[in-house]
């Protein structure tokens, strides 16, 4: 496994490796934004294809919205939230290597107003979970 960066300790994180750019305590009726982690990024390997929500389409907590695709694997993407697509990084799918070198920033995949909070966890949460 390669040296991973560290978890952005005000993000919170689903069970599926997506992350959110807020704290759970403060989401609902935001817009946030979504990525998946670096945990998710290093275990799939090179991501060479990303497939998202449109803007305007619904996404549901616990439930598939697109795609990640890495010269490993398909892997599906869960929504850590319920709400709205309002935007879509179309960096990340034009250049989808973005999610391995900077997941937490350029390589984020989606934001949405958020309507309720799915099953996620703080940062130190992820890391036990993860043995990180």
């Amino acid at each position: 496994m390669a040296e991973l960066p560290p978890l952005p300790e005000n993000f919170t994180y689903s069970a599926e490796h997506e992350w959110i750019n807020a704290s759970a305590d403060d989401i609902v009726g935001k817009t946030v934004k979504v990525g998946i982690t670096a945990v998710a990024a290093d275990a799939l390997g090179e991501v060479v294809y990303v497939d998202l929500p449109s803007v305007g389409d619904t996404v549901t907590a616990g439930q598939t919205c697109g795609e990640v695709e890495s010269t490993k694997s398909v892997s599906d993407l869960y929504s850590p939230v319920t709400g709205e697509i309002v935007a879509v990084n179309d960096a990340a799918v034009d250049s989808p290597g973005l999610l391995n070198s900077d997941p937490y920033g350029d390589g984020w995949l989606f934001e949405v107003s958020v309507t309720e909070l799915g099953d996620v966890m703080d940062a130190a949460g992820y890391a036990e979970a993860n043995s990180l």
